[in-house]
């Protein structure tokens, strides 16, 4: 499973790279003749959606989590480049303590600090030169509600019941528009689920696989 976060993931969603990186990945692999069920979590799954577009003869299915499809606004670009200047200027620490309640529940924290802990040591770690390129590339990100309808393997859409960024609405968008999707919502869990609630995204994961083999 490909995972990743605006701070975490490559900044070349936009130019398709970051989706043929994972294709010659696969290829070193010796999977060059495999078909793949692959999946994306945030930014992640924006990655997962441009190697659909790619290589879709090389799926077998998809998972989609706490993610969406349409492309950025005009506000929202201002919005990720600014941030990204922000990091460079200042470093992690001050974006980390804003956003994590959104990352994962203030609940989360409250009764799983050790989750906490963990995402905010995985969000600090990240250079912030890495982050604010991730953040400037998800500004460029192209829209892909044109494909969700193209899409010929099965889909599971995961979300968090409370996520902030990629709302369940954004889910059930992604979840009409692909023609064998389904669809689970976290319940107790934000942006990360399958941190802040890993039995309950296992458990939708695990009987998704099992449809598919």
């Amino acid at each position: 499973m490909l995972c990743g976060a605006d701070v975490g993931a490559a900044a070349d969603l936009a130019d398709g790279q970051a989706a043929r990186d994972l294709a010659a990945l696969l290829d070193a692999l010796g999977l060059s003749a495999e078909r793949i069920v692959l999946g994306g979590l945030s930014m992640g799954g924006q990655i997962v959606m441009e190697f659909a577009r790619l290589f879709p003869e090389r799926l077998r299915g998809l998972v989609l989590a706490d993610t969406f499809a349409k492309g950025e606004t005009a506000e929202g670009k201002a919005i990720r480049n600014a941030t990204a200047d922000r990091l460079l200027r200042e470093g992690m620490r001050g974006y980390t303590d804003e956003v994590l309640d959104k990352m994962i529940a203030p609940y989360t924290i409250a009764r799983q600090p050790e989750v906490a802990a963990h995402v905010r040591r995985m969000m600090l770690g990240a250079p912030p030169e890495g982050a604010a390129a991730a953040l400037r590339g998800r500004a460029e990100r192209p829209d892909y509600t044109g494909l969700l309808r193209r899409i010929a393997v099965p889909a599971l859409v995961v979300v968090g019941a409370d996520d902030s960024y990629t709302p369940v609405s954004d889910a059930e968008f992604l979840h009409r528009h692909i023609r064998d999707a389904t669809l689970a919502v976290i319940e107790g869990a934000a942006h990360l689920p399958n941190l802040e609630r890993p039995d309950l995204f296992d458990e939708a994961l695990g009987k998704f696989l099992a449809t598919i083999r």
